[in-house]
C-alpha cells in the first residue's frame, strides 16, 4: 500500500517479493510479471509504460515520489563547460517530465490502449529556468493528448496521495468528459492550494486575530481588564495585563492555525471531491484493482456499442446513445433489474450476453440501422424531388423478383386506401 514516506511506485504497480520473506509474493495493482516500463532513462520524476489490468493492456503513467538526481554532460564544443548532476523534487512535473507524460499519452492514444494514470502531483515547476525551457508548452501537450485520447482514462489518486496546482486542472476530466473518468482513495487529498496556502490567502494572522478575540474567554476578560485600567488611568497594571494578554494570544496564535488548516484540510478530501462532482467515485486502495477493472470492462464494451450506434445514425450525441442502451437494458430484464445499470460488473455479463446474434441489442441495433437509411433515403428525395421516379426504378431494378413483387403489391395497396379514402370523402 503506498505510504507518504517516499517508496518506488513501481512496487505499487507490478508487486515486490517480500523483504522479509523472499518467498512470499506482494502483488501490485496490475497482473504479475505484465508491467514493462519504457523511456525509463529519460525524466525519472514520473514512470511510464504497459502492464495488463486482468488481462486487458493498458498504458500506465505513476509519479516517482523520491528525489532523483539528473546528469547534465559537459558540451563537448564548449572547453569551459562541465558535467552537472541536478536533483529533482518528487510530486512535481519538470519540462522534461512534462513532455515525457505527453509523449507517452500520444503513443498510448495511437496504440489505442486504455490508459491509467495514478496521479500524485504537487503541480508544475515554475521557476525562471524551467519557464525558459518551455514548461507551459508542454503542460499544454498533456492537455492536448488527453483531449484526443479516444479511450477510456482512469485516473486514480492512490492513498496518501495529492493532487495540487497546475495538475489539478491539466488532469480535469471536463478536458474529455466522454472518456476520462477520476478517482480517489479515502486518505487522497486534491485541490488547487494546499491548507497551508489556503490559511494563508483565506485566513490570515489578523483573521486568527478576530477569531481568538471572539472565542477565547481568558482573551475577552483580560482585553476588558485592560481596557478598564486604561479608563481608569492605572499605566503600570495595565502594561501588566497587556504583557499577559499578548502572552495569552502567542499561546493561541499556533493552536488557531493548526485547526484553521485542518478546516481547510476538510475542503480537499475525497468527500468534498466526490460533492463539488470532481471525482466519479471514493475507492479504497484494496478494493481499487477489482473496482477499476470491471469499471475499464464496462467502458470498452460500452464504448464500442456507442460507437456503432453513432455510427448507424450520425445525429445521436453520446447521452442519447446511453440513454437507449439503458432502456434496452429494462427492456431485455424488465424494470425489476433496472438498477444493474449502476453495478459495472453485472453490466459486463449482460453486454457479452448481448454479443449473440438474437439478442435484443443486436435487434435494436439493426433497427436503429435500417431507421437511418430509410431516413437518409427520403431526406435525399426530398431535396431532390424531380430524381424520385429515376431512384425508385433503380432500385427495383437491383432487388430479387420476389422483393420486386412485393413492392408491386405494396403500392397497388397503397393506391386502393387512396381510392377508398378519396370515395369516402366524396360521399
Amino acid at each position: 500500500m503506498p505510504t507518504k514516506s517516499p517508496y518506488d511506485p513501481r512496487w505499487m504497480l507490478g508487486g515486490r517479493v517480500n523483504p522479509a520473506n523472499s518467498s512470499e509474493w506482494e502483488n501490485g495493482f496490475f497482473d504479475r510479471d505484465s508491467w514493462a516500463e519504457i523511456m525509463s532513462s529519460w525524466a525519472k520524476t514520473v514512470v511510464t509504460g504497459r502492464a495488463r489490468l486482468g488481462g486487458v493492456p493498458v498504458g500506465v503513467i505513476a509519479v516517482e515520489t523520491r528525489t532523483v538526481e539528473v546528469e547534465l554532460p559537459a558540451d563537448p564544443a564548449n572547453l569551459d563547460s562541465e558535467a552537472k548532476t541536478l536533483q529533482q523534487a518528487g510530486q512535481v512535473w519538470y519540462p522534461d517530465s512534462s513532455y515525457k507524460t505527453a509523449q507517452a499519452i500520444k503513443d498510448f492514444g495511437r496504440e489505442e490502449l486504455p490508459l491509467v494514470i495514478f496521479a500524485n502531483w504537487r503541480g508544475f515547476s515554475g521557476g525562471m529556468k524551467d519557464m525558459y525551457e518551455q514548461i507551459v508548452k508542454f503542460g499544454a501537450y498533456i492537455v492536448d493528448g488527453l483531449r484526443e485520447y479516444k479511450k477510456p482514462v482512469i485516473i486514480y489518486l492512490p492513498p496518501n496521495a495529492e493532487l495540487r496546482g497546475g495538475a489539478w486542472a491539466v488532469l480535469d476530466s471536463l478536458i474529455n468528459p466522454r472518456y476520462m473518468e477520476t478517482y480517489a482513495d479515502p486518505e487522497a487529498r486534491g485541490g488547487v492550494l494546499e491548507p497551508e496556502g489556503i490559511v494563508e490567502i483565506k485566513y490570515k494572522e489578523k483573521d486568527l486575530l478576530k477569531t481568538i478575540h471572539r472565542l477565547d474567554t481568558t482573551t475577552i476578560a483580560l482585553k476588558k481588564e485592560l481596557e478598564e485600567l486604561i479608563a481608569a488611568g492605572d499605566k503600570i497594571k495595565a502594561a501588566l495585563i497587556e504583557e499577559k494578554l499578548k502572552t495569552r494570544i502567542s499561546q493561541l496564535m499556533h493552536v488557531y492555525h493548526t485547526v484553521a488548516v485542518h478546516f481547510a484540510d476538510l475542503h480537499d478530501t475525497p468527500e468534498r471531491m466526490l460533492e463539488k462532482e470532481c471525482i466519479s467515485e471514493i475507492i479504497p486502495w484494496r478494493d481499487s484493482r477489482r473496482l477499476l477493472y470491471w469499471r475499464l470492462r464496462r467502458l470498452l464494451l460500452e464504448d464500442a456499442l456507442i460507437k456503432k450506434l453513432m455510427k448507424a445514425q450520425e445525429s445521436l450525441s453520446v447521452g442519447q446513445a446511453k440513454q437507449m442502451l439503458r432502456r434496452w437494458l429494462v427492456e431485455d430484464r424488465g424494470a425489476m433489474d433496472a438498477y444493474i445499470w449502476d453495478k459495472n460488473e453485472e453490466m459486463v455479463h449482460w453486454y457479452e450476453e448481448q454479443k449473440r446474434p438474437d439478442s435484443v441489442i443486436a435487434k435494436n441495433l439493426n433497427a436503429v440501422k435500417q431507421d437511418a437509411i430509410i431516413s437518409k433515403i427520403n431526406q435525399m428525395l426530398e431535396d431532390c424531388p424531380d430524381v424520385a421516379l429515376d431512384a425508385v426504378v433503380s432500385i427495383c431494378q437491383g432487388l430479387t423478383p420476389m422483393n420486386r413483387g412485393a413492392v408491386v403489391r405494396t403500392l397497388t395497396q397503397l393506391e386502393l386506401n387512396e381510392e377508398t379514402t378519396a370515395t369516402n370523402t366524396q360521399g
